[in-house]
């Protein structure tokens, strides 16, 4: 996920009210676009969802029970700016939209609180959440091992980490990160896609090859602009979030899924709002809710079957 500019955005949540742009979402479906359900079948259908399909939910008192006593409000943390279906403004340039703002806005109603809302830098998120700086983080945040150790997270959808590059490119599929040695892969700052390309360098020199080198960037344009003038060879990023760019942008092609991950809601760890909002996802998904948010932002292959409290990564 991009960075958002550093200054604090205090706004009612009541502004994240006609959501209408496409970001990132994690999927469990295949890397094709049957039935036209992931984001790029949305984005080549050529129009920004505005389906209100938040504001007919009711509150669920079963879920509010189990908020902690006296809970009436909290404060989420967003980063803004990136690919749909990610987080984002409308042309007024002050209404948020994008698919986690449409859960974010679904769990506020079946729990029956109101949300403040303050946007953040993607990376400043996480480490923010221990200081009780903000309730809780809703920025496509995957879930992984590493962050588990200091973070909470409920699980909403599920996405994962994609390629990318432009169509004259040799690279059809890549299933081994040695694939991208000698080349300029680039991506967000602060995400799981930095860490697992920092993390993986070594596969390149055990091989005896040139180190692929890893380019971050805290605005999708200017990964974008990277490809295109080709300062970067390929791009890592989220699978719906790239198949939505691809569709958008022409001389790009989407190469594969490499490694999915559930996506969360972030909260400091040992928090007591977690059985809630798990119950407030499930309850979306009973009643249908959940896959109205699916359908809206074209990611119907992102769908999980419950919500989970702070599962292990996912190995695929």
């Amino acid at each position: 996920m991009p960075r958002a500019p550093k200054h604090a955005l205090f706004a009612p949540f009541a502004l994240i009210a006609s959501a209408t742009l496409l970001l990132t979402a994690c999927g469990s479906g295949s890397d094709d676009m049957a039935g036209g359900g992931t984001a790029q079948a949305a984005a080549a259908s050529g129009g920004i969802p505005t389906t209100d399909v938040v504001s007919g939910i009711r509150k669920d008192e079963a879920a509010a029970g189990l908020l902690p006593a006296g809970t009436k409000g909290l404060t989420v943390a967003v980063s803004v700016g990136g690919t749909p279906p990610g987080t984002s403004y409308l042309d007024d340039g002050r209404t948020l939209t994008g698919q986690d703002v449409d859960f974010t806005k679904a769990v506020a109603k079946v729990l029956g609180i109101k949300l403040k809302v303050e946007q953040a830098g993607f990376e400043a998120i996480l480490p923010a959440l221990d200081s009780g700086k903000y309730d809780f983080g809703a920025s496509n945040f995957g879930v992984t091992d590493e962050r588990r150790k200091t973070i909470d997270f409920v699980t909403y959808i599920n996405d994962g980490q994609g390629f990318a590059t432009r169509k004259d490119s040799k690279l059809t599929r890549v299933t081994d990160l040695a694939q991208l040695c000698g080349l300029n892969i680039a991506t967000g700052a602060g995400t799981t896609f930095e860490a697992t390309l920092e993390d993986n360098k070594h596969v390149c020199t055990d091989a005896g090859k040139k180190e692929y080198k890893v380019q971050t960037y805290n605005e999708q344009g200017a990964i974008w602009s990277s490809i295109q003038q080709g300062r970067s060879d390929v791009v890592m990023s989220t699978i719906n979030g790239l198949r939505y760019a691809v569709a958008q942008q022409p001389g790009l092609k989407f190469l594969n899924e490499y490694h999915r991950l559930d996506v969360g809601f972030a909260f400091k760890k040992g928090t007591k709002l977690a059985a809630a909002f798990q119950a407030a996802v499930n309850k979306l998904i009973q009643d249908g809710t959940y896959d109205e948010i699916l359908k809206k932002w074209g990611t119907t292959g992102s769908a999980i079957e419950k919500s989970q409290i702070s599962p292990p990564e996912l190995k695929s």
